[in-house]
Parts: structure tokens; C-alpha cells; sequence
């Protein structure tokens, strides 16, 4: 099997946006190892699944150690798996906290950490962050300080990353969705939900991996953090 065909590790692939990323590389011909805590083996001879909790640093081995095992490079990696808790700050509890952090911090930083150093020994790569608009623009109907935290973290983080590796041909950027109509949101919230965006309307999963392949595409940006939010960051 040829190398050079291009590889991209995906996290939270079993639904949503990211296993729209995943059907949009595959029909770019991309090969994918796709994780998540429930996924399920593929018919796809192109797509290896690796089930576990990507907030675990031996979950991000295993799924690098099976990207190069079956495919022998790592092109991209989509850090999608996220969670999102929103409250008021003095009702979090000790295990929202944890599991933000574990999810979206301890998440991104393991397999990131793995996969740029296969990249570096590769001497290319590209890795793409799903963050959040909220980051951008806090908005008292929906309190949400630990996506800002943790989703602000790793916007700051592109951007560090981007120049770190910039002679390295190592890129970094994030994608920094509005609301997006996934599995996350039950219907009955998407009128309401709606009407947050200057637009007037959620989000689909094709915009996000729109954005997606137009970053993996796009050679000449880096440390961007490119906001796909129907204008929230923008104002109201």
C-alpha cells in the first residue's frame, strides 16, 4: 500500500462533526484511524477504528501506534472530541471540571503531542482544533466558563504551536464553530438556539467540515483560528 497516500487521525469520529470529517477525507481519498469512546469497527479497509478515552494518554499512543502500523505516516490530525457543560460558574462541580479538562485539555494535549513527532520525523503535517465561538464572544444566556477555559486554551495553543513548527512544515489551526446542529442539541432547542446567531440559523455539520478541508488544503495558513459561526464573533 502506497505512503503516499495521505493519512488524518480523527477524535470523537463516531458522530456529528467528526464523522462528517470523516466521510469528507474519505472521499478525498484519505486513509483514517478514527477514535472514540463508542466507536465501532468499519467495513472500510481505509478506516481503522480505536475505541477509548482520548483524555488518556495511552487511548492517544494506541491510536498514533495504530495509524502507523497500518498506514505508516500521520498526515493530519482532527482534534474534534470535546465536551461542552453550560451553567452558572458557582454550579460546576468538581467532576465538570475534571471532565473538561480531561476531554478537552488532556484530550488535545496527548495525541497532539504524539502525533507531532511522527510529524516531525516526516518533516510535514497538518493539525486542525475544533474550539468554540463563545471563546470570542461570552454571552450571558448561554454561561459556559469552562469552554472558554478549556476551548480558549487550545486557541492560544494553535497559535503557539503554529510558530513553534512554522519552519518545521508543521501547521496548526482551529476551526471555531457556532452552533451546529449535532447530536448534542435536541431538536426542541434549535429555534431558540437559532436566534443567538446574527444569521438566524444553526449551523450544519457540512460547513464545519467545509472549513475543515479548506484548512487542509489551504498550504499557505497557519495559527489561524477560522470562525464558522453564522457572524457571532462578529456581534450582535
Amino acid at each position: 500500500m502506497s505512503n503516499q497516500q495521505k493519512v488524518a487521525i480523527i477524535t470523537g469520529a463516531s458522530q456529528g462533526i467528526g464523522a462528517g470529517v470523516v466521510k469528507g477525507l474519505r472521499e478525498r481519498g484519505y486513509r483514517i484511524v478514527a477514535t472514540s469512546r463508542s466507536i465501532k469497527p468499519s467495513d472500510d479497509a481505509d478506516v481503522v477504528t480505536v475505541a477509548g478515552d482520548i483524555g488518556l494518554a495511552e487511548t492517544a499512543r494506541r491510536v498514533v501506534d495504530a495509524a502507523l502500523a497500518r498506514f505508516g505516516r500521520v498526515d493530519m490530525l482532527l482534534n474534534n472530541a470535546g465536551i461542552f457543560t453550560a451553567k452558572p460558574f458557582t454550579q460546576f462541580t468538581q467532576d465538570d471540571f475534571e471532565a473538561n479538562i480531561s476531554t478537552n485539555v488532556a484530550g488535545f494535549f496527548h495525541i497532539t503531542q504524539a502525533v507531532v513527532a511522527q510529524m516531525e520525523h516526516q518533516g510535514s503535517g497538518h493539525v486542525v482544533t475544533i474550539t468554540t465561538s463563545l471563546v470570542d464572544h461570552a454571552n450571558s444566556n448561554v454561561p459556559s466558563v469552562l469552554a472558554s477555559l478549556t476551548k480558549g486554551g487550545l486557541n492560544a495553543a494553535t497559535k503557539s504551536l503554529a510558530i513553534e513548527y512554522a519552519k518545521k512544515g508543521i501547521r496548526f489551526n482551529a476551526v471555531s464553530p457556532g452552533i451546529i446542529k449535532t447530536p448534542m442539541h435536541p431538536e426542541s432547542t434549535h429555534e431558540w438556539l437559532a436566534a443567538l446567531h446574527p444569521v438566524g440559523r444553526n449551523g450544519e455539520i457540512a460547513d464545519i467540515v467545509d472549513a475543515v478541508l479548506y484548512l487542509a488544503t489551504a498550504n499557505f495558513v497557519t495559527g489561524e483560528i477560522l470562525h464558522v459561526d453564522g457572524g457571532q464573533s462578529a456581534g450582535h
